[in-house]
């Protein structure tokens, strides 16, 4: 396979080279990679921006994470984020930290991603920075993105009595986690090594290649529905609730059996002798979107594929509660992944 070198092309060839097929799409993209600095035009509309920062060893393991998977998550994990918000990702920006051990070919490979991902769900590369790395990859995206003021959403906003809504299913992501983990440590430069991963695919592609809800956002907008709060679960249920609650100066009820969890899911817990709603609670990276709405509103969202409604707000001196399935309470308490945290 050709190698190109990185010192071949040089800082501003290397960019040049990764971005010169760039075409943008969105009207307040009004110029993007060439200059200073990029032009963006939003009207009367609101300005979201987030930002991440991965980092090779905490974040990701380039053992089991193909380059190209890597560069879509980067991108889809910050479109979340604005989603969160009830808003619409429409330009990023890719800044790398590379190391000697990287060719051209394996930062093409990295941004094929980052383009799919960028073509699935309109967003615009409009600009970023490279630079020499002497621990490893280095990866920072900041997503800017537009809403509505009277459609942006925050963490706060959650009252008495609002129903707990979640998308999707949890603890896949955290599950498909331990299987490559495993696996590597079976695999330990073994070179005729093939892994297991037959009939476990679906936790594979949710820790590997997860996707960003646009689709409940577009539904809310189409029925018309405005969470009171939202988030993303990108830390863990828990985590996020602590968030919302702690926000909105409100406590929750949660139902253990509501918590929508995919079968493979189980199956694997179970393998790995793990509590699957301990796993639901606290796997983290799902990237659903977990939110809250009046009580009148349920009907109109429970109508909406994959939303589950899993419980309740309550008065601040609640607390935070899990009702088990049989009928006991636990306080709920965040435990889900944090990177600077020690133990």
């Amino acid at each position: 396979m050709k190698r190109t070198e990185i010192a071949s092309l040089g800082e501003f060839g290397l960019i040049d080279h990764l971005t010169k097929n760039i075409e943008l799409k969105n009207p307040s993209s009004q110029k993007g990679v060439g200059d200073d600095a990029a032009v963006l035009s939003y009207d009367n509309k609101k300005t979201l921006v987030t930002t991440d920062l991965l980092l090779e060893g905490i974040h990701f393991d380039l053992v089991y994470v193909p380059l190209k998977h890597l560069g879509y998550k980067s991108a889809v994990v910050n479109f979340s984020d604005i989603y969160a918000m009830n808003g619409q990702p429409k330009q990023i920006t890719v800044s790398l930290g590379i190391s000697k051990r990287f060719s051209v070919e394996d930062l093409e490979t990295f941004y094929e991603g980052v383009y799919l991902a960028c073509e699935e769900y309109g967003v615009d590369v409009i600009g970023g920075d490279t630079s020499a790395s002497l621990t490893g990859l280095t990866i920072s995206i900041t997503c800017i993105g537009e809403g509505e003021e009277s459609q942006i959403v925050y963490r706060y906003g959650a009252k008495d009595t609002d129903l707990i809504c979640v998308s999707g299913d949890l603890g896949a992501a955290f599950m498909g986690l331990q299987l490559l983990e495993r696996e590597k440590t079976v695999y330990d430069g073994e070179t005729d090594f093939k892994p297991d991963f037959s009939g476990k695919e679906y936790l594979l592609e949710r820790q590997l290649k997860p996707e960003a809800r646009k689709d409940i956002v577009k539904f809310l907008r189409q029925e018309g529905v405005v969470p009171t709060s939202m988030i993303d679960v990108s830390d863990g249920l828990s985590s996020e609730l602590k968030h919302i609650c702690k926000q909105s100066g409100v406590g929750c009820r949660i139902f253990e059996e509501r918590i929508p969890i995919d079968y493979q899911t189980a199956v694997m817990a179970e393998q790995f002798n793990m509590n699957v709603t301990t796993v639901a609670l606290n796997g983290g990276e799902d990237y659903e979107l977990l939110f809250t709405i009046p009580l009148y509103l349920h009907d109109k969202v429970s109508a909406i594929k994959g939303v589950h409604v899993i419980g309740h707000i309550t008065k601040e001196e609640y607390g935070l509660l899990l009702e088990t399935r049989d009928g006991g309470e636990i306080s709920l308490k965040a435990q889900g992944w944090d990177s600077i945290k020690e133990g």
